[in-house]
């Protein structure tokens, strides 16, 4: 299994970017989005579960982000709006052979290499 994320720079507050991320493999059965600050934990962002096309988001991005996907192409994006200055963080797709117990990292076992995303004016 291989996890390619891409999409991310700088931006200024109030700014957008859009994530992607290309998975390869099988069984995969939901997509994550997951971002690391400096000096802070990993945290939950947003999954797709494919199945049904579910999806969830942490209060922190809800009403901001929105998560997709291209079951074809294997490929899941994170349309990020209103980007803050708190949004900076590397962010990480990650894949899950699971349905559900998906908002937390322990759910997810391949991992992409992360994006950094920074928001700064």
């Amino acid at each position: 299994v291989q996890l390619q994320a891409c999409g991310g720079g700088l931006v200024q507050p109030g700014g957008s970017l859009r994530l992607s991320c290309a998975a390869s493999g099988r069984n995969l059965r939901t997509i994550g989005w997951f971002r690391q600050a400096p000096g802070k934990e990993r945290e939950f962002v947003a999954f797709i579960r494919w199945r049904g096309l579910v999806t969830d988001y942490s209060d922190s991005v809800k009403g901001r982000f929105t998560i997709s996907g291209d079951n074809a192409k294997n490929t899941v994006y994170l349309q990020m709006n209103s980007l803050r200055p708190e949004d900076t963080a590397v962010y990480y797709c990650a894949a899950s052979v699971r349905e559900f117990g998906l908002s937390t990292a322990n759910s997810y076992v391949y991992w992409g290499q992360g994006t950094l995303v920074t928001v700064s004016s």
